[in-house]
């Protein structure tokens, strides 16, 4: 059975005003429904990453600091802290909000690259839709990659490493194709990116054909010994 992969999380198109002020309404959990976020508390939510992708933008990532993102979405840094426990975590927030357009694209969206293709047409899109999104976010992910412990276990990874394995099997793969996932994936890491596409000068074409042959030996038949 094919585990259901989960959606992207949903964010309101347009952000209120930073600094404005709102009156607080505290909602009470439905009897039997997990418990709802505070209204106030996903209001916070959207200042932080709204005032964090701002500060990014202009500053760059490496010089976002977790005081300035409070003072830039007018809550305090205990706030701050508590939503997203370190600067790491921060970042991982901001990675999860950028790449929500990105997973709907593939989980949803049109073909190739979203439902109705052949598995193998949807992994070649995949592979070149995803080393897109990490060239136009880089900054970002470097960021976020500081903690050595979390890189395999980003919501946005495990989902890239499920689809990709889902994929797999309706292509026919064969073997621990898990495994062979997670090998494919490796492929697909921010810092590998962009050190071949910064420090070893390799184009985007070539970064694309290298995903093709990858998957193209991942799905073939094995040779008769």
């Amino acid at each position: 059975m094919t585990a259901q992969l989960p959606h992207p999380t949903q964010l309101p198109a347009e952000m209120p005003s930073p600094c404005s002020a709102e009156p607080r309404r505290n909602e009470l959990p439905v009897l039997g429904q997990a418990p709802r976020e505070r209204a106030d508390a996903a209001r916070n939510r959207i200042r932080l990453l709204d005032a964090a992708t701002q500060l990014v933008r202009e500053h760059g990532a490496q010089n976002v600091t977790m005081e300035a993102v409070a003072d830039a979405a007018c809550v305090g840094k205990g706030t701050l802290f508590r939503r997203f426990g370190d600067r790491e975590g921060l970042m991982l927030a901001l990675l999860e909000h950028a790449e929500e357009e990105y997973q709907r694209g593939y989980l949803l969206g049109p073909p190739p690259l979203g439902p109705g293709a052949e598995p193998l047409e949807r992994l070649d899109a995949f592979g070149a839709a995803t080393i897109r999104h990490l060239l136009c976010s880089m900054d970002l992910y470097l960021a976020a990659d500081a903690c050595a412990s979390r890189r395999y276990t980003v919501p946005g990874g495990v989902l890239r490493v499920t689809h990709v394995a889902m994929l797999l099997r309706q292509a026919g793969a064969v073997g621990d194709v898990e495994l062979v996932a997670q090998t494919l994936a490796g492929y697909l890491d921010p810092a590998l990116v962009n050190h071949l596409r910064t420090q070893r000068g390799m184009s985007l074409e070539r970064l694309e054909a290298g995903w093709r042959e990858l998957v193209a030996r991942a799905v073939a038949p094995l040779s008769p010994s």
